[in-house]
């Protein structure tokens, strides 16, 4: 049996500073519309039956690998936007 996709697993990550300029809707760092229903779909599927295949285990895990980045800017910007307004 397939084990359940583990969306918090460790992994080893690198550190990059890059300076960038924010875009105005920073707060829409989110994940498209298609996206977040398409891993809606694929957390349901594994919730139903249990397990997914080894190409839906990689591509929920790719997906919400990306949302979590996505959160992770946003925050950064957040912080970055209060900085810049003391």
């Amino acid at each position: 049996m397939d084990e359940p996709l583990n969306l918090r697993s460790k992994s080893r990550m690198s550190q990059v500073l890059i300076e960038l300029d924010l875009p105005r809707d920073w707060k829409e760092f989110k994940l498209p519309p298609a996206l977040d229903s398409r891993l809606q779909l694929l957390l349901d599927k594994q919730d139903e039956t249990g397990k997914l295949s080894r190409p839906e285990r990689q591509e929920a895990k790719a997906i919400a690998e990306l949302g979590d980045m996505l959160s992770l800017m946003k925050l950064r910007a957040r912080r970055a936007e209060r900085r810049s307004q003391k």
